[in-house]
């Protein structure tokens, strides 16, 4: 399907209104030196696959618009922006107190590290907890206003996994459907967490209940089978179904991807070409190797860095003939975890370059500490013979899919985690790595570097296509078939262009 396509018309979930509901708006709302609200069309693979629906079938778009609470000139400026796209926009009102507790408190002090296998950094503080419920009976309260019995809800993320159980007693008979983006952890490690049964069958409150691979579908599943005796599994395949007394709930697996076609026509464009001999001119006679994250321990950028360090010192061949360039997108700098995190990556930045410079001449790490505007990152993504994405623990990652998207010369190599979603789907193009190896990355980097260019191509080619046929809109298609199964006449679906998901067969 086209970047410009939408999901077919003819299906019958096209005629109902979708509502739907995220943390943030899709917009980012900045205030004037006169004091007036203005807001500016966000970005992501979500927001670019969701807004031609809500435009052309009508629907709602809710969240928190990341501002003073209750400001009735943030309602405006929303609702302005809302109507210019073409589609409703409704805000949820947050005070200090709740986005302290809610947002940093219990989803990413709690949800965030527990559901990425690192639940040593889990803060269970009760308070976080209630303040979650609260503030989802918020959202759910929300949804009540804007929504009504024949609409679609579709609910996306770990910060909103409570919004069903509190919608089901205002509207008992709206279809609710959640997607969660990031991994969903085993049953061991699930356990820990102090809630985890009210936060279960809340999730069972859903009508379809979607998770970025099979893995994380089945650790639910075994959670489900382990804390809920009473429920039935039933069915086989990427999609199943969970029976608890009068209720079923549908459960699959459904990769995000991204706007190939998008990325495709933006990194072959004049300006982006310019960038990247730009950036070859700057770094001349060596190879470039990218990184690009978002400040988060999840990330593993230390390890990564310090795999670079153990190449350079193993393989000096490597020295005066590889750059790293380091990109780190700030966030979440007002956690403690966050800001140790950013002093340990420059910290290491500094031991590299201080061991291996050469005055005036090759710098080992190139480090980037901000957000880039688009040509830059796609420049960044052309001119790079080796992405670095090497994630501890990733639901997808949709970098590693930008950066083959945008290798439109298919003369590069993705070394990606094998603990990142993306890997089921790449893993037959991509150097796979356990990101806690740092001298098997490292062999990875001397590898990547001396690959030749025929394989680099045959790899690249295959990661290529392989996106380009599950692209974001086959990501929407699958999602809302899921959700409207049983009025497809038992047909199951098909994805775009005859696509089937790869296999989910890493070892772990």
């Amino acid at each position: 399907m086209s970047a410009n396509s939408d999901t077919q018309a003819a299906q019958p979930h096209a005629s109902r209104n979708l509502v739907v509901v995220s943390n943030r708006l899709p917009v980012v709302l900045t205030c004037d030196a006169q004091g007036g609200w203005h807001a500016c069309a966000g970005s992501g693979g979500l927001v670019t696959a969701l807004l031609p629906v809500l435009r052309n079938r009508g629907g709602t778009w809710i969240g928190w618009p990341g501002t003073d609470a209750g400001d009735p000139a943030v309602e405006r400026a929303a609702q302005q922006a809302g109507a210019e796209a073409g589609y409703r926009m409704a805000t949820v009102a947050l005070n200090a107190a709740e986005v302290r507790d809610f947002y940093l408190g219990f989803s990413n002090r709690v949800i965030w590290p527990l559901f990425h296998d690192l639940q040593s950094l889990c803060d269970f503080d009760p308070v976080y907890w209630r303040t979650y419920r609260e503030v989802n009976r918020r959202y759910a309260q929300t949804v009540a206003r804007h929504a009504g019995a024949g609409d679609f809800v579709w609910v996306h993320d770990y910060q909103l996994m409570h919004v069903a159980a509190e919608l089901r007693s205002l509207l008992p008979d709206t279809r609710v459907a959640f997607f969660l983006h990031v991994p969903f952890p085993p049953l061991d490690v699930f356990v820990k967490l102090p809630w985890r049964m009210p936060l279960l069958h809340a999730l069972l409150q859903y009508d379809l209940v979607g998770f970025q691979t099979q893995r994380d579908r089945r650790n639910f599943s075994e959670c489900v089978r382990a804390l809920v005796p009473q429920a039935v599994l039933t069915g086989r395949g990427p999609v199943t179904e969970v029976r608890v007394a009068e209720r079923r709930v549908r459960i699959g697996s459904f990769p995000i991807s991204i706007d190939y076609n998008w990325f495709v026509r933006r990194a072959a464009s004049t300006e982006v070409a310019q960038r990247v001999h730009e950036l070859h001119g700057l770094l001349p006679d060596r190879r470039l190797m990218l990184g690009v994250d978002r400040l988060d321990y999840t990330k593993g950028i230390p390890h990564r860095l310090k795999a670079f360090r153990n190449a350079l010192a193993r393989f000096p061949e490597l020295r005066e003939r590889l750059s790293l360039i380091q990109v780190v997108v700030p966030s979440r700098e007002d956690i403690g975890a966050y800001q140790a995190l950013k002093l340990e990556i420059e910290q290491l930045v500094s031991e590299i370059n201080g061991e291996y410079s050469k005055p005036g001449g090759w710098v080992p790490v190139w480090y980037v500490y901000g957000s880039l505007v688009a040509v830059d990152l796609l420049a960044y993504y052309r001119a790079a013979h080796i992405a670095l994405v090497t994630p501890l623990k990733d639901g997808m990652n949709l970098v590693a899919k930008e950066y083959c998207a945008c290798s439109i010369e298919e003369d590069c190599v993705l070394i990606l985690s094998e603990f990142a979603g993306a890997a089921t789907q790449l893993q037959r193009g991509a150097l796979l790595v356990n990101p806690y190896d740092i001298e098997g990355v490292a062999d990875a980097l001397r590898r990547a570097w001396a690959m030749p260019p025929e394989e680099c191509a045959a790899r690249m080619r295959a990661m290529r296509r392989s996106i380009r046929r599950q692209d974001v809109y086959w990501w929407l298609d699958a999602f809302l078939d899921a959700a409207f199964a049983h009025e497809l006449r038992g047909i199951p679906h098909v994805p775009v262009d005859g696509a089937q998901p790869e296999s989910d067969y890493l070892p772990f």
